[in-house]
């Protein structure tokens, strides 16, 4: 081997280690290690499934210790989840309440309001599904259709966006002042990783029922929600009452921010129901099973 190869060779032998050593200074998030793009984003755009389970897996621990807080402080929460069509909104509130008992912990995701309800005050129908005392209730969308959809598809007047504007931050405080502590989440998705998956559902014939004409026309007027989006923010972006922004461009990490933030925002013990013992099973003495061709079974199809 020439000088000047052997040279070249320990130049990038003196390169690959001091890359490493930058890998083990690199900062760790939730037990996951993020890799820094060459432009110094140290956004984090991968995470292996393993690591992503395993991950969430340990959230979900946590997520039953904070339910069992709240049943037994008799707590009263809402959590607000707001964001453009395809963001992840409805995968997030998936990945919460799966591990969770849906006596405690509901989802609320009301469709288009009745002609009757069209006539009430506005936030009359959000109410009736408040929390009482040991609840959580996770809006998927909530009254803040009025400063999207609604300002943008003209379904309310201008009288009415501007009341809700004004009348919002008074709302919440409320709803706070009554004991109910309140959480808002907006998700961010870029209009390229929106476009991706608004394509994937067309593909997707268990997924193509997410897509509907009122996406559709979501998605040609981008601009629009941003200036919607962004008025919102400086009327209803509060210190009493702040938004939260989830980076939401990757579906799993933008599940475990949320959730490690959620479990952040209200203290909690560990009051986990311990092991219990089972006891033998009793033995069937005087008991006879009737004839199996007297019942209706479902064909074992596999």
């Amino acid at each position: 081997m020439s000088k000047k190869k052997e040279k070249k060779k320990q130049k990038n032998g003196k390169l690959a280690k001091h890359q490493d050593s930058l890998v083990d200074k690199q900062p760790q998030y939730l037990g996951i290690t993020t890799q820094l793009a060459a432009n110094n984003n140290s956004t984090p755009k991968k995470i292996k499934r393993k690591i992503y389970e395993q991950e969430l897996h340990r959230l979900h621990v946590e997520l039953v210790k904070l339910q069992e807080w709240i049943k037994y402080k008799g707590l009263k929460v809402v959590v607000i989840f707001e964001g453009r069509d395809a963001a992840g909104k409805g995968g997030a509130i998936k990945r919460i309440t799966e591990s969770l008992n849906p006596r405690v912990c509901r989802v609320a995701a009301l469709g288009t309001p009745t002609e009757k309800e069209k006539t009430q005050w506005y936030f009359q129908r959000y109410v009736a599904h408040l929390p009482a005392a040991g609840e959580m209730v996770l809006f998927d969308r909530s009254w803040y259709n009025r400063a999207g959809v609604e300002r943008v598809m003209g379904f309310c007047s201008h009288e009415e966006y501007v009341e809700f504007l004004r009348s919002c931050p008074e709302f919440e405080c409320m709803l706070q002042r009554s004991g109910i502590i309140l959480i808002k989440y907006w998700f961010s998705v870029s209009d390229e990783e929106q476009e991706q998956r608004f394509q994937a559902r067309l593909k997707d014939p268990t997924k193509r029922w997410k897509l509907s004409p009122m996406d559709l026309e979501s998605r040609a007027r981008w601009v629009e929600y941003s200036k919607a989006k962004d008025d919102m923010f400086n009327a209803t972006d509060t210190q009493e009452s702040p938004w939260y922004v989830v980076k939401a461009d990757n579906k799993k990490l933008a599940r475990l921010n949320c959730i490690k933030h959620l479990l952040s925002m209200i203290p909690y013990k560990d009051l986990t129901p311990q092991p219990m013992e089972l006891p033998p099973r009793q033995r069937a003495m005087d008991y006879i099973r009737p004839p199996m061709s007297l019942q209706n079974f479902v064909p074992e199809e596999y």
